[in-house]
This record gives C-alpha cells, sequence and structure tokens, in this order.
C-alpha cells in the first residue's frame, strides 16, 4: 500500500457566501510533522479554507482528505474527534467560568456516579497547562484573566485534544515577545512529536522563524507554496497585495499646536495604574508602549469614562472636565477603538451600514425623530470607500467581512463622530501589511488635520514609525517618555518597557 503523503490534502475549494465569493478554487497540501504558514491579506480567504477544513462552513465545492480519507458532512464536533482544532483569531472563552471547565467543556471527567469529578479536571488542567508552562490556578475565572493568557488557554485546550493538526489563527496577537518564544518551542515540540501546525500570521518576520512551508492567498485564490527558504520577505508581501509595499509607516512631520489634552496623576479604582501623567498636543501622534499587563489599556479606558478613576485631574483645551462615562468622552469631542473588536467593538449581526453610524446616531436623527437615510448612506458610502473597506455592500452583516475589515469599519464610526482626540488601541492587530500601510497613512493624515492621538500598541517598530513622542508603561507606572522619536532605540524602549532604567527620563 502506497504511504500517504500527506496528512491534509485539500482540493480545488470554492465557498460563496452571500455577495461574496470568498475561495475560487484553492488547492492545499500539509504533511506530516510540518509547520505549514498562510499568508494573505485580510479576506484573501485564509481563515476561510480553515473554518473549511474543521467543518464550520462546508465548501461551496471542492475534497477534502484527512489522513487519506475524504471528509463529507461532518461538523466542528467531527473534526476534534477526528484530531482536527483550531484555535481562532477571535478568542470565545466562556468568561464567568473556570480555566479548568473551559478546557474540558462538554468531555469534563465523572465520577463512577455519573457526577463531574472536579478534582481530576483540576489535576488533568495541571497537567495540560504543565506543556506550555503556564502556572495559573485552574479554578481561576477566564474573565480575570489577560487576553495574552487567555491566548494560551485556548493553545493549552487544543494541545488537550492530542490533535493531529493544530491551526493558529493570529495566535501571537496579544502575546509578549518572552511568550512568543514560549509559544514557538511549544510549536517546535508538537512538531518533534509528528504533529502538524497550520500557521496564520501577518507577522513576517515570525512566519521565516517558525514555519517550513509557506502558501500565499490573494483575493480567494492560491497565488503559490513553496519551502520557506524560497522567498524573501519582499517577494512575500508582493505577492500578497500585489505591489511593492515601500513605506509601512507614511509618517509626515505634521505642525504640532498647543497641548489639547493634559493629564495629571491619573490613578484607577482597581489598582491597575498609579500616578500617571501626560499630554498630547493638537497635530501630535502620542505612542504608549509597554509589555502586555503595564496598564495601558487601563489608562485609556479610565481616560475615556468605561473605568473608573480614583483620583488626577484630566483637561482638554485648558479646561477641567470630569468624564464618568463613554457619553462624556464622545460630547468632548473624543474617540476609542478599543483592543479587541470581537469583545467590545463591532455588533456582529448588524450590517456594515448600522455599525458605522453606531456612535454617531443622534446627528442623523430629524426634527421628527425618523433616521435622515440621506445623509447617513453618504456619510457611510464615503468612509467606505476613503479607507477602502472590502465589503459587497453597506447592508452586508460586518460578522462576514475579515478581521481586517472589521477594522475598518470601527475607524469608520469613530471618524463620523468628529473627534479632536482620537485614541487607537493596538489599531492594527491582526490586519495584514497592505492594510496596515492604510491605517498609518490615515493615522498620519489625520494628525496632519490637527488631531491628537494617542496610539497604544506593541509592535515596537510601529510604535517608533509612527509616533512623535512615546510614553512607555511598566506594571502601572510611566517609566519613560521619549521626546525625541528619531534618537530612540528598540532596546531603550524595552529598558524602560521592563522596569530596569528609571534614569535619563525625558520630562513633559
Amino acid at each position: 500500500m502506497e504511504e500517504q503523503k500527506y496528512l491534509v490534502e485539500m482540493k480545488n475549494i470554492l465557498k460563496n457566501f452571500p455577495g461574496v465569493q470568498a475561495l475560487r478554487g484553492v488547492d492545499l497540501n500539509v504533511g506530516y510533522g510540518e509547520i505549514h504558514a498562510l499568508v494573505g491579506e485580510n479576506g484573501a480567504g485564509k481563515s476561510t479554507l480553515m473554518k473549511c477544513l474543521i467543518g464550520m462552513h462546508p465548501p461551496t465545492s471542492g475534497q477534502i482528505f484527512f489522513e487519506g480519507n475524504e471528509l463529507n458532512n461532518y461538523n466542528t464536533s467531527d473534526a476534534l474527534k477526528m484530531g482536527i482544532a483550531m484555535i481562532h483569531q477571535e478568542l470565545s472563552p466562556v468568561l464567568h467560568r473556570s480555566i479548568m471547565e473551559n478546557i474540558w467543556l462538554g468531555r469534563e471527567p465523572k465520577t463512577k456516579f455519573g457526577f463531574v469529578d472536579h478534582q481530576k479536571m483540576y489535576d488533568m488542567t495541571k497537567e495540560v497547562l504543565k506543556t506550555i508552562n503556564l502556572d495559573v490556578d485552574p479554578k481561576m475565572l477566564m474573565v480575570d484573566l489577560t487576553i495574552a493568557k487567555t491566548q494560551m488557554i485556548e493553545i493549552a485546550k487544543a494541545i488537550s485534544y492530542n490533535a493531529k493538526v493544530i491551526i493558529m489563527d493570529e495566535p501571537t496577537s496579544a502575546l509578549t515577545k518572552k511568550e512568543i518564544v514560549q509559544l514557538f518551542g511549544i510549536m517546535r515540540q508538537l512538531k518533534a512529536d509528528g504533529k502538524s501546525l497550520i500557521y496564520i500570521s501577518h507577522k513576517l518576520d515570525e512566519i521565516f522563524e517558525i514555519s517550513d512551508k509557506i502558501t500565499v492567498f490573494r483575493d480567494g485564490k492560491l497565488i503559490g507554496t513553496d519551502n520557506k527558504e524560497k522567498f524573501d520577505v519582499q517577494s512575500l508581501i508582493k505577492m500578497m497585495v500585489g505591489r511593492d509595499v515601500t513605506e509601512m509607516f507614511p509618517k509626515i512631520d505634521c505642525e504640532i499646536g498647543e497641548i489639547k489634552l493634559a493629564v495629571t496623576g491619573l490613578s484607577d479604582t482597581g489598582g491597575r495604574f498609579n500616578d500617571v501623567s501626560f499630554n498630547v498636543r493638537k497635530g501630535e501622534i502620542l505612542g504608549i508602549a509597554g509589555l502586555v499587563g503595564a496598564g495601558r489599556t487601563e489608562v485609556i479606558e479610565t481616560l475615556f469614562g468605561i473605568r473608573r478613576k480614583m483620583s488626577g485631574q484630566v483637561m482638554i483645551d485648558g479646561k477641567e472636565i470630569d468624564i464618568e462615562s463613554p457619553m462624556d468622552a464622545i460630547k468632548n469631542k473624543m474617540a476609542l477603538l478599543t483592543e479587541d473588536r470581537r469583545l467590545d467593538g463591532i455588533f456582529p449581526s448588524l450590517t456594515v451600514f448600522q455599525n458605522t453610524i453606531i456612535a454617531n446616531l443622534r446627528s442623523y436623527i430629524k426634527k421628527n425623530g425618523l433616521l435622515d437615510n440621506t445623509k447617513a448612506l453618504k456619510d457611510v458610502n464615503h468612509y467606505v470607500e476613503a479607507i477602502k473597506i472590502k465589503t459587497p455592500s453597506i447592508f452586508q452583516r460586518v460578522e462576514n467581512l475579515s478581521g481586517g475589515n472589521q477594522q475598518k469599519v470601527l475607524v469608520a464610526r469613530w471618524l463620523l463622530t468628529e473627534p479632536e482626540i482620537l485614541i487607537l488601541d493596538e489599531p492594527t492587530r491582526g490586519i495584514d501589511v497592505g492594510a496596515k500601510a492604510e491605517i498609518h497613512r490615515l493615522i498620519t493624515a489625520l494628525a496632519g488635520q490637527g488631531k491628537s492621538i494617542i496610539m497604544v500598541s506593541s509592535e515596537l517598530p510601529e510604535v517608533m514609525g509612527m509616533s512623535d513622542r512615546i510614553m512607555i508603561m511598566h506594571e502601572g507606572k510611566v517609566t519613560g517618555i521619549i521626546d525625541n522619536r528619531k534618537d530612540l532605540s528598540q532596546e531603550e524602549i524595552m529598558t524602560f518597557a521592563t522596569g530596569n532604567s528609571s534614569a535619563n527620563q525625558a520630562k513633559m
């Protein structure tokens, strides 16, 4: 009998959604014990193809083989039983249940009397967490974990199924450098154990570090596949976007005006950060850097009224303001693009049109109480075109768009409110290289219009390439503010981010 060459074979896969042809006759072969990277812009079809593989979206046509056997009429539960697991880009844990309950959901160990054996489940969880060197209490609630730890729990869950192939969709998007090193160690061990991994990422340096093979998609089509040694960064980008992307950080030197926002001694009630002070000027981009858990998101959420402040002063245009809710922030011409678009950004079942106008709905209400559809449609169509949102219609449900295009819808939502202070938390997280450049151009153009921009990012090249000044945080405190971005280095930022230096801290 001929030895089976590939663990996964997908042949001529087509997938149609209403108004969208997501996949156009795609092939994919994944070998045994192989780390196979999938790359392409948002909307290229990578995640859709993987959802076909796991039984979430049956293909419109085509064939899928696993271990040489053709698969038909199966669902995600069947796929897991066969050994096909996927860690999705948008995490969806059961937040108010424990880690161990999330890992063993639907397959809890039972006592001889048929009750859940909590002690055995606890012990099993400790064992699987050991495989990824994660030291947390299995009884801890998921809601109390950071995004990074939630991501690691999802990885542990996939490992617990003893899967033969594990699909990872943007698994490092919320991980620190140390956690990424840890994850790659786990991946290499899984590969050594004969497991296959399909790795989707927009971080090309990671692709070249961890993968054996690379497959490139564009517009729902297979562009090419080969060993990673056959590619370099520029050739890979050109295959992905169909053009050269030469300027990832198109920062222009804007005229910096007077101080727009001044924050002094800000602390929150939860103790996540303390005595934070900074300012932002008109036309300026202030980058906020720091490792996961530094308190960056908590600061901007408190500033926007999502969290309650314990102390501190916030001034806009020299006037002290009290922001107790996001509505107060919006009234003061502030806007916040949140870190997790799925959890607290988009409304998945609503249309692109509805998602875009929702923060500015009151401005479209006429005196008779009805919606001014003509004006709303004109504004939404303007931003769909201006920031290149790929959608067959503004009446398409936003959950049917790619992650990058969902992010663009959120940007359009806040631009409609005509903010003067724009706060961006990980604005390009999970977005492909082409879309990143578009978002970066938009950010610098807004600064050129005199907007004051605060940008939180875990990607140091992005912070360095886009910011006029950079504030660095560590464990809830500001450890440095660097005024001249041209003279800084990643090493200098990391020194402040790890709390190893308080010397030479720049003054505001």
